[in-house]
């Protein structure tokens, strides 16, 4: 009987050492969803919303509506909803919101969102952001704006489609994330404001902002080298943010990250100049990805061929790490800096 038992407990062991070797592997780390973010998808997508057919996308034109169809079809075949609460993937902005700080005659105009919800902190919200706008037609030459800031708004699309393919194979967030396309940033962050002053979701469960623009080029303080990216803001309300994205860059990306626009005294004061300063003068924690400004800066040169998609590629997926961090871990991070 003794030795019958040894021979059970052999079999057993070898047994459950196949069945381990057989098991499927745990693919809810990041690494094989970031990989989903394709050079090939992003430049395809963005050949299309920084195309001529677009008209530069100025706040409320034909042109910029035509490339929110496009961008709300990408979402569509992603099979990813427009959020809870709301009865479209737009958030109309009113003329009278857009013209009132200084009335430059703009029409009505949307912000675009798309919704991702959480299994299980479902009212916590993570926004993830980029403006769709651009600066139009000037003198009957199209200013197309692929850097800004078609290289987030394509990022976000290729971000969201990453999630949803996890949360099909049964590792969605565990919060739910906000992709959010502003609208009039070009005329002073006005959908972004918009949104902050009428959140759908309440400003107290939005834990975070990671906002993407201008992402595709490179500027003259990196000309031997694209792998890098501007981190502005993460550290000025919450320690927690700056250190995961240095953690994540450093676990999957691996981008230098260049804090140099962070400084406060920096004259430039990119910290206020784009859509994630809305969020963070209400306190949420903002971290914004950016490539630095390039002789292409709202000129007409600002063209679908000339961005660098290996490095668009690579800070997307920084993005999507510092976002999967931010959607899965315990605790939403600290804010413990004051507002500033």
């Amino acid at each position: 009987m003794k030795k019958f038992l040894v021979l059970l407990l052999i079999a057993s062991t070898f047994s459950c050492k196949n069945a381990q070797l057989a098991a499927p592997q745990d693919n809810s780390e990041p690494a094989k969803y970031m990989n989903i973010i394709s050079e090939e998808n992003l430049k395809k997508m963005l050949y299309i919303v920084a195309s001529d057919e677009m008209e530069g996308r100025e706040t409320g034109s034909k042109g910029q509506k035509k490339a929110g169809i496009y961008m709300i079809e990408q979402y569509k075949n992603n099979g990813i909803p427009f959020p809870k609460g709301a009865k479209d993937y737009y958030q109309a902005v009113p003329a009278a919101f857009l013209n009132a700080r200084r009335n430059e005659n703009l029409p009505d105009s949307e912000n675009i969102w798309a919704y991702i919800e959480g299994s299980e902190k479902p009212n916590e919200v993570l926004v993830i952001s980029a403006h769709y706008d651009h600066v139009g037609i000037k003198k009957g030459e199209i200013y197309n704006g692929a850097d800004d800031d078609g290289s987030g708004t394509v990022a976000l699309l290729e971000i969201a489609k990453a999630f949803a393919k996890a949360k099909k194979d049964g590792h969605g967030p565990k919060r739910s994330i906000l992709f959010l396309h502003v609208t009039g940033e070009e005329h002073g962050l006005h959908g972004s404001r918009y949104y902050s002053e009428n959140p759908l979701f309440p400003i107290a469960n939005t834990i975070a902002d990671i906002n993407i623009d201008m992402i595709g080029r490179r500027d003259v303080e990196h000309a031997n080298t694209n792998n890098y990216v501007y981190v502005i803001g993460a550290d000025r309300l919450s320690s927690d943010l700056h250190n995961i994205t240095v953690a994540q860059n450093e676990r999957y990306v691996k981008l230098d990250l260049d804090f140099k626009f962070n400084d406060p005294a920096d004259p430039n004061h990119f910290y206020e100049r784009s859509d994630h300063y809305n969020f963070a003068k209400h306190g949420i924690p903002a971290v914004f990805l950016f490539n630095g400004v390039h002789e292409d800066y709202h000129q007409k040169g600002d063209e679908p061929e000339k961005i660098e998609y290996d490095a668009l590629t690579k800070r997307a997926k920084l993005a999507f790490v510092i976002a999967w961090e931010l959607a899965n871990r315990e605790n939403r991070p600290v804010v413990d800096k004051p507002i500033k």
